[in-house]
């Protein structure tokens, strides 16, 4: 059989291409794409030309066993419904709703191990944030909020957001979010954001000097999250912090860079800079934490949360050009983009 799959082929172009697709092979099943989430992260980066080419894609998932070299695939937040089985399979399998971490394209196989199963009382269009959900349920376990906390959040993007709505269960002072985009600041204060501020407003730092003052004088955040993918708002972060803060940079930044300044309280604050990235548990958690068992946590946040709600906009996969222009010339406009098959 034939399929259709998007190609990036260079900065800001990508291609949908017919490929053919074989049958399944034994331990094998075939899977009909439903939609996909365009990831306003890495996909973005990769799309604007922001990711070395010779980077590795990620070398814990072997559909992406390779770098970042034009053309490629790429993409991993897939839903679809299982059409045919080789003839080691169940053919129970058949007619399932199954997410997948695999690119946008609209038939591909798989196997047992490399498919998820939705749950009959998650949404589909919730499951398609598992990747998003579990990101920031790992910047969550590596900030390790405290009761009474003051927290920040420097980008108010789909895992920004969701790290907000997360951060609202614990019992906290207060989450105060920034982002330049006013359709996210309302979001995030709708999550649960106390307060959401633009960095670029008038009387901006005495507006977050005000919320982050004890006694009369600035005490910072105690716990920040960089979350923007701008490595300039690193400087932002620092100056929310207080003294010995704890600052989680969860952003991959691709090769942008920045000038970022070490020079006046970073050092006398004895500011602690957290490193976070979902592909691992930290060390800290390993002994009683796994993967299945986070999982399990983002299956009930997506119960809970419900994050279907920050799609904006559903456009056609022969349309995804479209898709892509509008997230990287018009961000203020969206917040999550789906692709429909």
């Amino acid at each position: 059989m034939n399929r259709k799959s998007l190609y990036f082929t260079e900065p800001e172009t990508i291609e949908i291409r017919e490929e053919t697709l074989n049958q399944p092979g034994r331990d094998q099943l075939l899977v009909e794409t439903q939609s996909t989430a365009i990831s306003p992260g890495s996909e973005l980066l990769l799309y604007q030309g922001n990711i070395p080419a010779d980077m590795p894609q990620d070398p814990i998932l072997e559909t992406y066993s390779g770098t970042f070299e034009y053309p490629l695939k790429y993409g991993y937040a897939c839903l679809g419904k299982v059409v045919d089985v080789g003839r080691t399979v169940a053919p129970t399998w058949i007619g399932k709703t199954v997410f997948a971490f695999h690119p946008h394209e609209s038939h591909f196989l798989a196997t047992e191990a490399e498919i998820i199963p939705v749950p009959d009382d998650i949404d589909p269009e919730d499951a398609l944030f598992i990747p998003n959900m579990e990101t920031a349920i790992s910047f969550v376990m590596d900030g390790q909020p405290m009761v009474g906390e003051s927290v920040a959040i420097v980008g108010q993007g789909i895992v920004g957001l969701l790290t907000t709505a997360l951060l609202r269960q614990f019992p906290l002072e207060q989450i105060v979010t920034f982002d330049l985009h006013q359709n996210r600041r309302e979001t995030s204060e709708d999550l649960g954001a106390s307060k959401s501020l633009n960095p670029k407003e008038k009387n901006f730092q005495n507006k977050y000097k005000t919320l982050f003052s004890r006694e009369g004088k600035f005490a910072g955040a105690d716990l920040i999250f960089e979350l923007s993918g701008s490595p300039e708002a690193l400087n932002l972060a620092m100056q929310l912090a207080g003294f010995e803060s704890r600052l989680v940079v969860g952003s991959w930044y691709g090769s942008k860079t920045a000038e970022i300044n070490l020079g006046e309280s970073f050092h006398r604050n004895h500011l602690q800079i957290i490193s976070s990235q979902v592909s691992r548990i930290a060390s800290q958690f390993a002994g009683r934490w796994t993967k299945t068992r986070r999982f399990e946590v983002v299956q009930q946040m997506l119960r809970q949360i419900k994050p279907s709600q920050l799609i904006t906009h559903r456009v056609a996969f022969e349309d995804a050009d479209e898709a892509f222009e509008l997230l990287s010339q018009k961000p203020d406009e969206a917040i999550q983009v789906v692709l429909e098959y």
